[in-house]
């Protein structure tokens, strides 16, 4: 049983900007101590979403125009820093179900890829069109096309990059590790019984 195809990601986009916005300011260190992460959504930028009570600071995350959406833009380096595992689950569990960024912290890549979250790379002048482009119309489809690595929004049909590895993986439906070991359950057990010196 293999896992969804994801060739394709449509949704409203929501642009955060910044350069090298590091694991730490996507999920704070001190919301780490749980046993799952659920949950971790909640927290997703909390430190520059709200202030020091709780409350909503000006954040694009925080402005209802963008509630429910789907697609995350950012610009250069973006998940850079710890290789913490919580940040692509924030991510993930806040709803997002793809990112759009000027490039990517290699390991902050491979993570989201193995949560089936496409990590795509656009030039700078395109992730300001897009951004431009959803600013002005919140409620614009933003249509990433994994298979053939484009965006589309609206007049807007821009090439993406993402490494031809994560690409397979995504569009094969194999980009979860853990899925494909369960999967293959009973061919791990077959060779453990062939090779005799190992013990179950």
């Amino acid at each position: 049983m293999s896992l969804e195809k994801i060739t394709k990601v449509t949704g409203r986009a929501v642009y955060v900007p910044g350069n090298d916005i590091d694991t730490d300011r996507i999920i704070p260190a001190r919301f780490m101590k749980c046993v799952t992460f659920d949950g971790l959504g909640e927290y997703l930028f909390y430190d520059v979403r709200k202030d020091g009570d709780g409350n909503d600071r000006e954040h694009p995350l925080n402005d209802p125009r963008f509630a429910g959406a789907s697609i995350l833009i950012s610009n250069a380096n973006f998940g850079c820093g710890s290789s913490r595992e919580h940040a692509p689950q924030a991510i993930y569990r806040y709803g997002f179900r793809a990112v759009i960024a000027e490039s990517f912290a290699e390991i902050f890549f491979g993570n989201c890829t193995t949560l089936g979250v496409p990590c795509v790379v656009a030039t700078a002048d395109d992730v300001r069109a897009l951004a431009t482009a959803t600013e002005a119309d919140p409620g614009a489809e933003v249509e990433i096309d994994v298979e053939n690595a484009r965006v589309r929004c609206g007049d807007l049909d821009i090439p993406v990059h993402l490494t031809e590895a994560a690409q397979e993986a995504l569009t094969s439906g194999r980009w979860d590790p853990i899925a494909e070991l369960q999967e293959g359950a009973d061919a791990i057990a077959e060779r453990v019984e062939e090779l005799g010196y190992v013990s179950r």
